[in-house]
């Protein structure tokens, strides 16, 4: 499966209505770290299609990432059943974030 845009428009229904888990990764292109994490969430998207995997762009979506409290990026979150089960914040390698769901 491929990354979704997350924006304030199709939130409900990508995230908070999802049948699957969500990986949630807020980012800006003018963030270093944000550029390490962003293929391996490219990578846990295709090859992961039990998880659905979608991208907040923190400079576009400024009342979702309030909403989140993201005050570092990269930030990523984890939504069960429309409720955060976990996040972390910063780059990490491939597998603590596939811990992370």
């Amino acid at each position: 499966m491929s990354v979704i845009t997350i924006n304030k428009s199709n939130y409900e229904s990508e995230v908070l209505k999802s049948d699957k888990p969500v990986l949630l990764d807020f980012w800006a292109s003018w963030c270093g770290p944000c550029r390490m994490v962003s293929p391996i969430v490219d990578e846990i998207a295709e090859e992961h299609p039990e998880i659905k995997v979608g991208k907040v762009n923190v400079d576009e979506e400024r009342e979702l990432s309030q909403m989140f409290g993201v005050m570092s990026i990269p930030s990523l979150f984890v939504i069960k059943d429309g409720k955060i089960v976990n996040q972390a914040v910063g780059a990490r390698p491939k597998q603590q974030i596939l811990d992370l769901i």
